[in-house]
């Protein structure tokens, strides 16, 4: 007993480390001692299974759970919610600079960071071979990588649960002949393939293999001058970038990406020295460093647009009226015009600028719209920015579920999520599906309660959430990993806003 107590005070202590908590803020959050917390984390305090579950919730993580159940959330819907909340920076840019931050042999800091699954997965990775991450005061996050990185001993566990390490190639590209890494994991969204990562790639004299559930990527690093990039895509992109920014002459990207994270990335390198034309356009023009990168940098990535995108669509679905503080506007402004033309109402402040110094920002408040919403003109699809972003489309679903009269989702980018979508007729949405990437939401829903399980892709487990929150009674929605890989204390900041969400372990 004493071993075992000693190997769970070992991870707690590990995971609290991770989340940048003192022993005191610890204890203060638990409602003990830091004294208690000392015995813990030392083995010296048998815990019981409610201790163990206050610890889990705490912390985030479960630390014990039978079979893959782990972490779920009780809601205790139809309530009206209000009040207002300022989103967290941006999922998709935080593990892209994480990547990115590879290429700089001195010390990184990244301001106000995202306590996220995706994120943790690949700070385990980045650990694994030398990395040094540290968690400071107001969620900064501080890296520093060794000299040579021990890539032989990656944590294949940790990479093979995000599709984020696949940019790892960019950013290693032009300092490691020869290296591999785990096959992508992530959403199961259908097939996502790495061919246009292999394409743009190509052009630095990058080749990739693939055996044995690994990607052998071998390099024998080139300057090009011109790329056409095969997919717009945003991960294509910011790989492509990361492995210019050793490139000793100038290069023009044209068809990228020019999406939130991709900028976010553009502004990082900026920083590490790599001068780049166009920022936020289709074509770009970078001229690298031309050689190793050893600098010390802070830089601060801008506020999420799609979690953005998830607050308004909870208010609009149970009808009320919340405030969401720093919107990076240029990737919602079009979501909220639609959103305008099916009926609901904006308050949107004057523009000012994030930590970044080049996104735009509001805040937006949410107006009730009291039934009045309407279904859609046309069909509501996505497209590479500056169209609807293929994040915020399946926010659409559940507003849509409560508007009078019929919308069609077209999702035309994975081959997978329009059929998830379909599990809102578990809490009694109508949902018709036309085919794999078509579906027709039939309105106004009256949400009912229910007990499931989350599908395996973030954004539509998200919108089971969303349905719940305006069901009247009590639903239970099972195995929120997959949630937790976006969001940060969701279920804390949802009640912050007047929902009932408890949080419970399998133990």
């Amino acid at each position: 007993m004493e071993e075992s107590n000693q190997r769970l005070g070992a991870l707690i202590t590990e995971i609290r480390t991770l989340r940048g908590m003192t022993q005191e803020q610890f204890a203060k959050k638990l409602g003990t001692s830091q004294s208690a917390v000392n015995r813990i984390e030392k083995g010296g305090q048998n815990l019981s299974l409610d201790m163990l579950a206050r610890i889990s919730d705490v912390l985030q993580k479960p630390l014990v759970s039978v079979g893959n159940q782990g972490v779920n959330l009780r809601v205790n819907g139809g309530r009206e919610l209000s009040g207002e909340i300022t989103l967290k920076t941006s999922k998709n840019a935080a593990v892209a600079l994480l990547c990115a931050s590879l290429l700089n042999k001195g010390t990184t800091t990244f301001k106000k960071f995202p306590r996220i699954e995706e994120v943790f997965r690949i700070i385990e990775v980045l650990e694994s071979i030398g990395v040094k991450v540290r968690w400071m005061d107001g969620n900064d996050l501080q890296i520093k990588r060794p000299t040579k990185l021990d890539i032989e001993n990656i944590n294949s566990r940790a990479a093979r649960k995000t599709r984020s390490v696949l940019m790892m190639i960019g950013s290693l590209a032009a300092e490691i002949p020869e290296f591999k890494i785990p096959y992508a994991g992530g959403c199961k969204l259908g097939e996502r393939s790495v061919k246009p990562h292999l394409y743009g790639l190509e052009h630095f004299g990058v080749g990739v293999e693939s055996k044995d559930k690994y990607y052998r990527v071998h390099t024998d690093y080139k300057n090009p001058e011109h790329i056409v990039m095969y997919e717009s895509g945003d991960t294509v992109t910011e790989n492509v970038l990361m492995a210019a920014a050793r490139c000793k002459n100038e290069l023009v990207i044209q068809f990228a990406s020019a999406n939130y994270m991709v900028q976010d990335v553009c502004g990082y390198l900026e920083s590490l020295g790599v001068k780049i034309d166009g920022k936020g356009s289709t074509t770009l023009k970078i001229t690298g460093v031309g050689k190793q990168i050893k600098k010390d940098v802070v830089y601060a990535p801008a506020e999420d647009p799609i979690e953005a995108m998830f607050f308004v669509s909870v208010a609009l679905t149970t009808n009320s009226e919340i405030k969401i503080n720093r919107v990076p506007i240029d990737f919602m402004a079009l979501e909220l015009l639609k959103l305008e033309k099916m009926g609901a109402s904006f308050t949107v402040s004057k523009r000012y600028k994030a930590e970044n110094g080049f996104t735009d920002l509001v805040d937006v408040t949410v107006h009730k719209h009291s039934g009045a919403l309407k279904a859609a003109s046309g069909k509501v699809y996505s497209r590479p920015y500056p169209g609807l972003n293929m994040d915020n489309l399946p926010y659409f679903v559940p507003i849509a579920a409560v508007a009078k009269g019929r919308t069609l989702i077209h999702d035309w980018s994975f081959e997978n999520r329009a059929i998830y979508y379909t599990e809102l007729t578990k809490i009694g949405a109508t949902v018709e599906l036309a085919d794999p990437h078509r579906v027709y939401i039939t309105g106004p829903t009256k949400f009912t309660n229910a007990d499931l399980a989350c599908p395996p892709a973030l954004r539509p487990a998200s919108l089971l959430l969303i349905g719940m929150l305006a069901a009247e009674g009590t639903s239970v929605l099972r195995n929120v990993y997959t949630i937790n890989r976006g969001y940060e204390d969701l279920a804390m900041r949802l009640n912050s806003l007047g929902a009932e969400i408890e949080v419970l372990h399998d133990i």
